[in-house]
């Protein structure tokens, strides 16, 4: 369901930008348990393997759905300075107040019929505090053998993204930089559509505290909309650059993909995780420019991809039902 934020001049003279490592190691999480997430990381997830077996992660998934549903936001809360350190994330989650706590995770545990009554759930809300510190811990040792060693890499991609982005607002204004963001999220007459997931009672409302940006490596093809209430506003969406990060480039097409599409136009589907124009992909994919507006015209007949103009250019991204053959496949 979208979700519409009126900003008002408080708001957009509030909107901000950050790079968290504690949610960039939530989204690293929330990546392992999605598979829809793993075409660009694939190089990363073989790399990890042997440091994940060797996590018990099992409370974390508790409060990780699968597919789709509400993470606690006190695991990873929206930073209150641009660049924090993963100490002091940490920190504040270890403070959390656990009556707050335990709201969040029993909104949580009721994306799954059973779970807040299961031997597990009930164990974790009979004594929140001691739940907090052991997420908390889980947390720390995920960071430390998941996203720590390639954390350089990983704030470079994202402080370029950010730097990307302010001038975007420099050259053409606000309006560039929202409708650049993700090709679910939508700008227009000072709404800010947003796609959600769960129920939009708890979700955030335009309130003057503006809106903070935070550029992911983990979270492509998804945009979040988090947090729900008493959070700020925040958009969590794919960072520029992230596709190359782990060495993967652009996601090869399944074979199963290659036979429905043809493999260049499987190819091109594939590879449309972040907005791209016509020249991009033909530059990416080593085709003519001919050649790819012939593909992307098929694809977006069917449905797979939709299209909008920046400024001089047109940019192509894929629409959920592109995502879920992509997937899918």
């Amino acid at each position: 369901m979208p979700l519409t934020l009126r900003l008002g001049t408080d708001d957009l003279s509030r909107c901000r930008f950050a790079v968290s490592p504690l949610c960039q190691t939530h989204e690293a999480l929330r990546m392992l348990r999605r598979s829809a997430r793993h075409g660009y990381h694939r190089a990363w997830l073989r790399r990890a393997a042997p440091a994940v077996a060797g996590l018990d992660l099992s409370p974390l998934w508790l409060f990780i759905p699968p597919v789709g549903g509400y993470t606690p936001d006190f695991l990873g809360p929206p930073p209150e300075e641009p660049y924090p350190r993963f100490e002091d994330e940490l920190a504040r989650v270890r403070a959390t107040d656990p009556a707050l706590a335990r709201t969040e995770m029993v909104r949580s545990l009721a994306c799954t019929p059973g779970l807040a009554e299961s031997a597990r759930g009930r164990a974790a809300l009979d004594d929140p505090a001691a739940t907090v510190r052991r997420l908390a811990d889980l947390t720390e040792q995920a960071w430390r053998v998941l996203v720590a060693p390639d954390w350089a890499r990983h704030r470079a991609v994202l402080e370029a993204d950010i730097a990307h982005r302010t001038r975007q607002v420099a050259d053409a204004g606000l309006d560039a930089l929202f409708t650049g963001l993700h090709p679910d999220v939508d700008w227009a007459g000072g709404n800010l559509t947003l796609p959600v997931r769960g129920d939009l009672r708890d979700a955030q409302r335009a309130d003057g505290r503006g809106v903070l940006l935070m550029p992911s490596v983990f979270v492509w093809p998804d945009v979040v909309s988090g947090f729900a209430r008493p959070w700020q506003p925040t958009v969590i969406y794919p960072a520029r650059g992230m596709g190359g990060l782990h060495g993967d480039g652009v996601p090869r097409p399944s074979e199963a993909l290659a036979r429905l599409l043809g493999r260049q136009r499987a190819a091109v589907l594939a590879g449309l995780g972040d907005p791209a124009s016509t020249t991009d992909l033909a530059r990416r994919h080593g085709l003519a420019p001919s050649t790819v507006s012939a593909h992307l015209a098929v694809l977006r007949e069917a449905g797979l991809l939709r299209s909008r103009r920046q400024g001089h250019r047109v940019l192509y991204g894929r629409t959920a039902l592109g995502d879920a053959v992509v997937a899918g496949a």
